[in-house]
Parts: C-alpha cells; sequence; structure tokens
C-alpha cells in the first residue's frame, strides 16, 4: 500500500526559504522513478494549483508563478521528492500537497487525478 508523508515547512518572513519534502512508501526504486511526482498547493478561498511536477524521465516543471524561486528535485532511491522554495512572497502562504502516482502524467497533472496524496502542510509568510 502506498503512503505519501510530507515534512517541513511553517512559517517565514518574506523573502525568506523554506523546504518541503515527500516521501513515498510501497514503491520500488523502478516503479517511483518512473512515478509521476507534483507539488500543488491550496490558499484559502483559492482552488488547488499546480506548483511544479516532474514526471518519469523528464525536466521538472514549474507554474509561471514560481518560476526561479522553486526548485524540485526527486531521489528514486529514497522515494522522496523535495521543493525548495526561496524569495518566498504572502502570496505564497497556502497548503501544500505533494502527489504521486504512476500512468499519464501529463494528464493526471491537468485533471489532478493522483491516488495518492500527503497529508498537507501550512506554509505561512508574513510581509
Amino acid at each position: 500500500q502506498v503512503q505519501v508523508v510530507q515534512s517541513g515547512g511553517g512559517s517565514v518572513q518574506a523573502g525568506g526559504s523554506l523546504r518541503l519534502s515527500c516521501t513515498a512508501s510501497g514503491y520500488s526504486q523502478w516503479a517511483y522513478s518512473t512515478a509521476c511526482v507534483v507539488w500543488f498547493r491550496q490558499a484559502p478561498g483559492k482552488e488547488r494549483e499546480e506548483v511544479a511536477g516532474s514526471g518519469p524521465f523528464g525536466s521538472p516543471s514549474y507554474a509561471a508563478s514560481v518560476e526561479g524561486r522553486f526548485a524540485i528535485s526527486r531521489d528514486d532511491a529514497k522515494r522522496t521528492l523535495t521543493l525548495d522554495m526561496n524569495s518566498l512572497r504572502s502570496e505564497d502562504t497556502a497548503i501544500y500537497y505533494c502527489a504521486v502516482d504512476r500512468g499519464n502524467c501529463q494528464q493526471r497533472r491537468a485533471t489532478q487525478n493522483f491516488d495518492h496524496w500527503g497529508q498537507g502542510t501550512q506554509v505561512t509568510v508574513s510581509s
């Protein structure tokens, strides 16, 4: 059974940095290396949106709002996806979710249709 556990996050002043991590248990290394792994966020009163993601063997991609400030990295051996957030702004305040699944990554990202989600982590940026 796949479980996704998030860690990190917290509160920081604008301009600061935070790191989020997401570890998926229940995958073999090969299976994880072929999985679609994505960070989403949901701010109060807003819809959930994709922040950054990576398909199997592909380069990561980012939402325009975080391009150049956020970076994701995946360690397939550890089944871990990390989100490094720099130059944080108040508008980055949200609950961040990690999602992991196999299958058509483009389709999953477009529909946010993932079977495996992390528990969510609050990120608060004060100005």
